[in-house]
């Protein structure tokens, strides 16, 4: 079959288009820059388009697109070391990049989601976000249960230490 037939596009766009939010909500989270996260996204989808044969099960989709995601943000890291941006200085320049709304806790927990290493940040995104079970996290990123639940208690321990400390620092 012709990899630019009606049915082919048809079948990506069923597959992977219902996606394609939640790919740039999981890029975004894991780089912090919207511009990045967009073209990710684009390769992301523009990868899953050459590849979609290698689809072998329609529903795994979702898992399928985030990690050709997540292999494509890192092959950007690997070619080339991005300018670092402190978080205080994006959230006053460009607030609306980084909430949805005027709370003040879900600022202050965006903030420090976002200060976590990656290693804690991304299968705490996962979880929360995305709505994966530790089992769907651990084969996601090639690892054991046992170290996606170490890397989740830690996730939650700095968080946690992070908004504590805030709160102190209001009273």
């Amino acid at each position: 079959m012709s990899v630019d037939s009606p049915r082919e596009r048809g079948r990506f766009e069923a597959l992977c288009m219902p996606f394609r939010a939640d790919v740039f909500r999981f890029v975004y989270w894991l780089c912090r820059d919207r511009a990045l996260a967009e073209d990710v996204v684009q390769e992301t989808l523009l990868r899953a388009w050459r590849s979609l044969d290698s689809l072998g099960d329609d529903k795994a989709a979702r898992p399928w697109l985030l990690t050709i995601a997540r292999r494509e943000l890192a092959r950007v890291f690997e070619r080339k070391r991005l300018p670092m941006v402190d978080i205080d200085v994006a959230n006053e320049s460009q607030p609306e990049a980084l909430t949805v709304n005027d709370q003040h806790e879900v600022d202050e927990m965006r903030r420090a989601i976002l200060k976590l290493d990656v290693i804690h940040r991304e299968p705490l995104v996962l979880q929360v976000l995305l709505g994966y079970s530790t089992e769907e996290i651990a084969r996601h990123l090639e690892i054991s249960v046992a170290a996606v639940l170490t890397r989740l208690f830690r996730a939650r321990q700095v968080l946690r230490q992070q908004l504590m400390g805030a709160e102190g620092s209001r009273s």
